[in-house]
């Protein structure tokens, strides 16, 4: 009882629904009450004016019951409508029970008018009347069969509420759930948006009731999308004002190796300039990734797969080549996504970028693109450590990075690739490349699918050739 007081006290609807049926049931109980009772009482009525009927005739026709008989009674005789008309004359008793046919023992003594009487362990209505002649008369019927005749009439008059009012308790809830739909639609709407959906919520379709958190929900979604975008319009501004000042220092110190100096200065500059890279690094990442929270243009063309996969290994084979790192491209499946170039260069460079710093030296790095389940499917695996499962729901937070990594980032590459994959539809897997020993990453990002094209497809135009790169050389994908 307290679990469904407190549903009702948090729900409107339920509220609503159990309130309007409470009121229907003890309606239809009360007004089935009134019309089985009045029905009962109007089926009696009409009774008694049969037995009045029966005793004018009788009156006008001067018509005088008949003696009783020893004769049995006819079986096809109804007893529901069967109506005795007697003598008031007990001087004449019946020589036969009323069910073989006979007459009612009654006193002589009663009024005229309706009487209930009890004969013979019986109940019967009994009407008394004396006629024109003089003589006195009684017409009964037998109370059970009158009573059952008025409850059967009773029970067709409240069959239409015992059959009704359960369709419209139905009724009632359907129309209460269905006019709480557009608030259900509204949550779930809202509920299933992306990070940066900040456009207004369509009211038009609320009820007018609703429609004023609508707009005070479009007000709040106004001005987080305000903050958001000074937020975002802060890091851009500050990364394009500290690039100047980063690559002024960059120059100095390229210019100040040239110069002679001890070998401890010049470690020390060489530390300098790596601190130095690092922070360009920071600022093309968060220019980049403060592109990719702003960007809101849908694209207008799909891009191949392997024409970025060739342009992004181009730009990170020397860092490859410096690990000597076996890095290339397997099998010889194209496909096309519907994504801006820019998005897919900063996804797939930043996989890349990733899957090369923490790959030891000697290891191999492997893209591959294939079709699963009617989606594009793209693939980046390491030989690396891999992240493990405890930290991958963290991996993709801004300054991020996996605890005990020696490898120098800036932690926002997976921030990138996750805000860029949302934003055009695109789910993100992790896991590990080599099971059986719990090593390596295996990335896999699935996008909605456009046009599946392989190497067999070239000469229709929908396939690119590309080189399949290991270690620098440029190798044929057969």
């Amino acid at each position: 009882m307290d679990g469904l007081k407190r549903r009702l006290n948090e729900s409107v609807q339920l509220k609503l629904s159990f309130t309007l049926s409470l009121a229907i049931l003890v309606m239809a109980i009360v007004a089935g009450v009134f019309s089985f009772l009045a029905a009962f009482d109007e089926a009696h009525e009409l009774q008694d004016d049969v037995l009045r009927q029966v005793a004018q005739l009788i009156d006008r026709q001067r018509l005088s019951p008949a003696p009783p008989t020893t004769d049995v009674r006819p079986k096809d005789v109804d007893e529901e409508s069967r109506v005795i008309v007697q003598r008031l004359d007990e001087a004449n008793p019946s020589p036969v029970g009323v069910d073989a046919g006979g007459t009612l023992s009654l006193p002589t003594t009663l009024a005229d008018g309706l009487h209930t009487l009890e004969v013979g362990g019986e109940s019967f209505r009994v009407l008394v009347k004396t006629t024109a002649a003089g003589e006195r008369i009684a017409v009964a019927q037998e109370a059970g069969f009158r009573n059952e005749i008025a409850r059967d009439g009773a029970l067709r008059t409240v069959m239409p509420f015992l059959i009704l009012v359960p369709v419209l308790l139905l009724i009632v809830a359907d129309l209460v759930r269905k006019m709480f739909r557009p608030i259900a639609a509204l949550s779930k709407e809202i509920d299933q948006r992306a990070e940066q959906e900040l456009h207004p919520v369509d009211d038009r379709h609320l009820p007018v009731e609703v429609r004023p958190f609508a707009v005070a929900i479009n007000r709040l979604l106004a001005r987080i999308g305000q903050s958001m975008e000074s937020q975002r319009r802060f890091v851009a501004d500050a990364a394009h004002e500290l690039r100047s000042p980063l690559t002024a220092l960059s120059l100095q110190a390229e210019r100040l190796a040239e110069a002679e100096m001890s070998g401890l200065a010049r470690e020390r500059l060489t530390l300098l300039r790596q601190g130095i890279e690092r922070g360009r690094s920071l600022l093309d990442q968060l220019l980049t990734l403060a592109k990719a929270q702003s960007a809101t243009d849908s694209p207008k063309s799909p891009v191949s797969v392997q024409s970025i996969y060739r342009r992004v290994l181009e730009d990170l084979m020397p860092l490859a080549e410096a690990k000597h790192i076996d890095i290339g491209i397997e099998g010889t499946q194209d496909a096309e996504v519907w994504a801006s170039e820019l998005d897919m260069i900063a996804v797939v460079k930043n996989l890349v970028d990733n899957a090369i710093r923490y790959t030891p030296e000697g290891g191999r790095v492997d893209l591959s693109v294939g079709m699963s389940e009617g989606k594009t499917e793209l693939r980046v695996q390491d030989s690396g450590p891999g992240i493990p499962l405890a930290e991958r729901d963290r991996v993709f937070d801004p300054f991020y990075r996996t605890l005990g990594s020696e490898q120098i980032g800036s932690g926002l590459g997976l921030s990138i690739v996750q805000t860029i994959a949302h934003r055009i539809g695109a789910e993100i897997h992790l896991d590990f490349s080599d099971q059986e020993k719990q090593t390596g990453l295996d990335v896999t990002i699935l996008f909605p699918a456009i046009t599946p094209v392989c190497a067999d497809q070239k000469q229709s135009g929908l396939a690119i050739p590309y080189p399949d790169v290991r270690k620098g050389r440029p190798i044929s994908s057969e």
